[in-house]
């Protein structure tokens, strides 16, 4: 499929579909993507598909290639489902109808081949996903789990393997569930011309499948895990102390030891998964914060150099690579504008963002858009369009007034969906949040805090009227973003 020169999409992950405990792969998934060629979109944007952490973030994922087991479909569930997501109530929910559908398919023979045929297929990364999931359900934090497992001893690994079989191929079975259904619905999308945007965490979870299969690609002590370097971002406006993310930074020169086998892998698998790969943190190729591990805050770190454009060059080599945007916000260097420039990647711009003090001089603003960037109203860290008037003092609110001209307060997130589609960007991308106008209640998530809010906003039953799909088309229509024939 060949996009469109000029295109739009909605940035709404899986679980903020309405229905059932979570929104998931089902009937809700498919009658979104009718809704969206309905309104004139080309891209449906998700966050990582990846299993999510206990508080329901994508972005701290105990894998970084498998699929969330909480977003299958299961049969015999209700309809109906919380107006926010209860990440554990959902799990608990959906996991006794998961393992009968496994225990259904292991009962029939040709699905047996079928399972067979993909766990050789998948091998690489499967066997120890799987049984990393089995421990981590009996001893918890791999952090804290006995010597011998955590060190990987060859034979503690076959027992644990063998006494816990059946709750292996559980967590296997789930990964070919999800892989059905996941592809299902990517087909279902391409044969109506919306395109999947997938998002990839740049960083994974201390607690992984790869940081205790991998521990030489990480910076951690190989026998306890522990953090020897850290993630983050350096102190800004915003924080005195930057942010110490808890995730281990990785060992770079392993990575170029082995060609970055680890890194064609996980880009392989995701771009068998969507057709646009959004890579979070993209400066961190060029250089990243790191913190140490003992370190209490980010303060302390410094800026190392990352491995560059040897890393992309390795994936196009090896032939496969998805199209690709680049997450370029925050403490952007001319050395990761020249590194983005050169892989030919569109960077990001945001309309939030557009109206602090430097005013004409700023990037955001649409008549500095280029035309290979991606234009958002916000982004999943963001407040809603609305929210973020709301709690805007009179000095911006002013300057948005200047250059949108005064209005009721309930006309502002159409105003910057407006001007998004208008800009000279070939991507528009407006979160579901703003396009429905709604209040800042309706965020998806806080950066820097721990949350029940975070994560779980939904969208109502009946958000997805005609009425609205033709609004949006004829804006499509309006700004040349209607998908091409």
């Amino acid at each position: 499929m060949n996009p469109s020169p000029r295109c739009a999409g909605v940035l709404l992950h899986v679980t903020s579909l309405p229905g059932g405990p979570v929104g998931d792969l089902g009937a809700s998934a498919y009658r979104f993507v009718d809704w969206l060629a309905a309104a004139g979109q080309s891209v449906w944007q998700v966050l990582p598909l990846v299993p999510a952490a206990g508080d329901g973030s994508p972005y701290s994922g105990v894998s970084s290639v498998a699929g969330n087991p909480l977003l299958i479909a299961v049969p015999g569930e209700s309809a109906r489902g919380p107006a926010r997501v209860d990440f554990a109530a959902a799990w608990r929910a959906k996991e006794p109808r998961l393992r009968g559908m496994v225990e259904e398919l292991h009962r029939d023979q040709a699905e047996r081949r079928a399972f067979d045929e993909f766990t050789g297929r998948q091998r690489d990364w499967l066997d120890d996903y799987a049984l990393f999931r089995a421990l981590a359900d009996r001893h918890g934090a791999v952090m804290g789990w006995p010597e011998d497992l955590r060190r990987r001893d060859p034979e503690a690994l076959r027992r644990a393997a063998a006494e816990l079989a059946d709750e292996v191929r559980f967590h296997q079975t789930a990964q070919l569930l999800f892989d059905r259904q996941w592809q299902a619905l990517r087909r279902y999308a391409r044969d109506r011309g919306v395109r999947i945007a997938g998002d990839m965490a740049f960083y994974v979870s201390q607690h992984s499948a790869d940081v205790w299969a991998h521990p030489e690609l990480f910076a951690v002590d190989p026998a306890t895990l522990a953090l020897q370097g850290v993630g983050g971002v350096p102190p800004d406006a915003f924080s005195e102390t930057g942010q110490r993310w808890g995730v281990p930074v990785y060992a770079w020169a392993a990575h170029a030891a082995d060609g970055y086998r680890w890194w064609l892998q996980r880009m392989a698998k995701t771009a068998e998964q969507v057709d646009v790969v959004r890579i979070d943190h993209f400066r961190g190729f060029e250089s990243f914060w790191n913190v140490p591990g003992d370190a209490p805050t980010a303060a302390s770190g410094a800026w190392i150099p990352g491995p560059g454009r040897e890393l992309f060059d390795a994936i196009r080599s090896a032939g496969g690579a998805p199209e690709i945007w680049a997450e370029d916000l925050g403490e952007i260097t001319p050395a990761v504008e020249a590194l983005r420039d050169q892989l030919g990647l569109p960077g990001m711009r945001v309309l939030q963002f557009a109206f602090d003090e430097s005013g004409g001089a700023n990037i955001h603003l649409p008549f500095h858009h280029p035309q290979q960037c991606v234009v958002y109203t916000g982004t999943h860290d963001n407040d809603t369009v609305l929210g973020w008037w709301t709690s805007s003092d009179a000095a911006r609110k002013e300057r948005v007034r200047r250059y949108l001209g005064r209005m009721r307060r309930a006309r502002v997130p159409g105003a910057l969906v407006r001007m998004a589609y208008g800009s000279v960007a070939r991507h528009a991308v407006v979160p579901l949040q703003d396009l429905l106008g709604l209040s800042g209640r309706a965020r998806m998530n806080l950066p820097g805090t721990v949350s029940p809010t975070n994560w779980s906003w939904r969208a109502a039953p009946g958000a997805f009227t005609r009425r609205r799909a033709r609004a949006l088309a004829g804006l499509a229509a309006d700004y040349g973003r209607l998908p091409a024939p």
